[in-house]
């Protein structure tokens, strides 16, 4: 899909409705408090972008911004938003603390992941533009339910 980006585990992650996993960096802050709060200290306790896994850090667009089916049009690629992100133990040990996960089952603050429409390439700080799907299934709403279905 998009040019120098590699998916390390086909197992759970990647494939064509999980080429790029985006995050918004607006949450980068709650993450850090979160990670204050449950002891997390050492050399890794600022977060950097990529932190959370993602393949694409997002500034001004938030899980409640997007539906599944909008496009976000770059200037040499367009990237399709597919389904959220749903948090496994792996997070946890990326975030320094066993309840990450259950942390962003809280908040919400998933991330979304995108499909590539248009492949391409992408660099920091290039704009893009949000294109409207059919808006039938929001992102929060689709989260929302994964958590539902896993905590029964």
């Amino acid at each position: 899909g998009l040019q120098g980006d590699e998916q390390a585990d086909l197992s759970v992650h990647g494939g064509l409705s999980k080429a790029v996993y985006a995050y918004p960096v607006e949450h980068y802050d709650f993450w850090r408090a979160a990670r204050k709060d449950a002891g997390v200290d050492g050399i890794d306790t600022d977060l950097h972008p990529g932190a959370l896994g993602e393949n694409l850090t997002l500034q001004g667009l938030l899980e409640s911004d997007v539906w599944v089916g909008d496009v976000l049009r770059f200037p040499h690629c367009a990237l399709r938003v597919s389904q959220p992100r749903e948090p496994c133990y792996k997070f946890n040990a990326a975030m320094g603390f066993n309840k990450a996960a259950k942390v962003m089952a809280q908040s919400g603050f998933c991330g979304f992941y995108l499909s590539v429409d248009a492949p391409g390439t992408l660099q920091a700080g290039e704009p893009f533009v949000l294109e409207p799907g059919t808006r039938q299934m929001g992102i929060p709403q689709l989260f929302q339910a994964k958590m539902f279905k896993h905590m029964r």
